[in-house]
């Protein structure tokens, strides 16, 4: 009897997205059964725990974070550039890059799962598992937490400085602390940041939309 095909999925709503990686991962992968899912939950319907790999865009990883966190391991969340140093702890795969370096990435990713049973993070980024443990990002202050609750709301500075009733400076100071803190400039990625770390609820965030 012959052994099952492993299976990927790839959940994006971008379906450029997704139809380039199915034939990256095809390529690459030939044993692989690769599915694409649109919504997440056409690919919640699917037992998806029978994915030996999931990559996911970073909005529907934000909407269902608590499904992915749960499976961390076997989560590679897509990217449109080098994944922060502050989503170290989540497997991240750059999809702006060229080519030639997606494919070295995944085939990398691949390979260090199948040696030790999940992907490691650094590697999934296109670098060799970082065993050095890279200085951990500065703590943020209850008032930065507070700005990046905001900002991941969709408020603008004057709004935020309105609603903690504090100058536009003071904003502009407190969102200039985060970027040189968390290296992260995109609302996207504070987002992402936001929600891992448990600053933000995604649910809620979703309701607001």
């Amino acid at each position: 009897m012959q052994p099952a095909r492993p299976a990927i999925a790839v959940v994006t709503p971008s379906i450029l997205t997704g139809l380039g990686l199915e034939s990256i991962l095809r390529r690459i992968i030939p044993m692989a059964e690769v599915e694409v899912y649109d919504r997440f939950e056409r690919f919640a319907a699917e037992r998806p725990d029978r994915f030996f790999h999931y990559f996911v865009a970073s909005q529907t990883f934000v909407e269902h974070n608590a499904f992915f966190l749960e499976r961390r391991h076997k989560s590679i969340l897509l990217t449109e550039g080098a994944p922060h140093s502050t989503l170290r702890e989540l497997h991240c795969l750059d999809i702006a890059q060229s080519e030639e370096s997606l494919v070295r990435d995944i085939l990398r990713l691949h390979q260090h799962a199948h040696r030790t049973g999940h992907p490691d993070a650094h590697a999934a980024a296109g670098g060799e598992p970082d065993r050095t443990s890279a200085a951990a990002p500065t703590a943020l202050t209850p008032r930065e937490i507070e700005v990046l609750r905001l900002v991941v709301e969709g408020l603008l500075n004057k709004q935020i400085a309105r609603r903690l009733d504090v100058a536009l400076t003071t904003v502009i100071s407190h969102r200039r602390n985060l970027v040189r803190k968390l290296g992260i400039r995109s609302v996207a990625g504070l987002t992402i940041y936001a929600v891992t770390k448990g600053y933000v609820d995604a649910e809620q965030l979703g309701a607001s939309e």
